[in-house]
């Protein structure tokens, strides 16, 4: 992995043009009303919200773990409404990298190992996922702590133990849900230093949290209530 890694443009990495969500019931739930926003290559981009309004809901059509029961959603311009079950999942597992609130790294396999491992799915060849790994770790500035195990890292070093492993695969989107809830204030300052950094270098984040403070680091940010997305007290229509 080189740096910088991304070339910033002016495509759109998410566009979603009316998507909604409806959990089917009686009587039936509207978790997201119809949205469109659009994300632009190199942009950061945070999410706020109570709990119950639409974020987690939002986050799972964003990562292609669910599917709008409206509108149409664009991944760097492939229309993902017609794809198979497999087509959306290698999707998602070359242009989306995930950072989630716990850390899920495997306790009994290094940091370079846990990294690594990311790039299984991808059919990435063996030979050359360990140079990979090792740049991605770079990147966060984990070089130096290849061999640790999770047990011998702090809460901070975990968290970038885990973007790194979204970021070895070079997606288009990283997508953060609570990256700091789990952080103490120094640790969580050094996961949002490092967004920062990433945002330098042309990364494309999306980061869903409650928090005003990490919110205000992003260069753009929108607001969900009640399934209804605004930014700058306007709705996203």
């Amino acid at each position: 992995m080189t740096e910088p890694a991304v070339e910033p443009d002016d495509k759109a990495v998410i566009a979603l043009h009316g998507v909604g969500r409806t959990h089917h019931g009686r009587p039936p739930v509207v978790a997201l009303r119809p949205t469109d926003l659009t994300v632009r290559r190199g942009e950061y981009l945070a999410v706020t919200g109570p709990s119950g309004s639409g974020k987690s809901t939002l986050l799972h059509l964003l990562g292609l773990l669910d599917t709008p029961t409206t509108g149409r959603y664009e991944l760097d311009g492939i229309d993902t409404g017609g794809l198979r079950d497999k087509d959306r999942s290698t999707l998602r597992g070359r242009r989306i990298g995930f950072v989630f609130q716990s850390f899920h790294l495997l306790s009994h396999r290094t940091a370079e190992e846990n990294v690594a491992l990311a790039q299984v799915y991808n059919r990435t060849p063996r030979r050359t996922r360990s140079a990979a790994a090792v740049g991605a770790l770079r990147l966060v500035g984990l070089g130096h702590r290849t061999d640790a195990l999770p047990a011998t890292m702090s809460g901070g070093e975990r968290q970038r133990v885990a973007i790194a492993r979204a970021l070895v695969n070079r997606p288009s989107l990283l997508l953060c849900d609570e990256p700091t809830g789990n952080l103490d204030s120094a640790n969580a300052e050094a996961v949002l230093a490092q967004f920062d950094a990433l945002h330098e270098q042309g990364y494309t984040l999306i980061v869903i949290t409650h928090d005003p403070a990490v919110a205000a680091r992003a260069q753009r940010r929108v607001s969900i209530h009640d399934g209804v997305l605004s930014e700058a007290g306007a709705p996203v229509r």
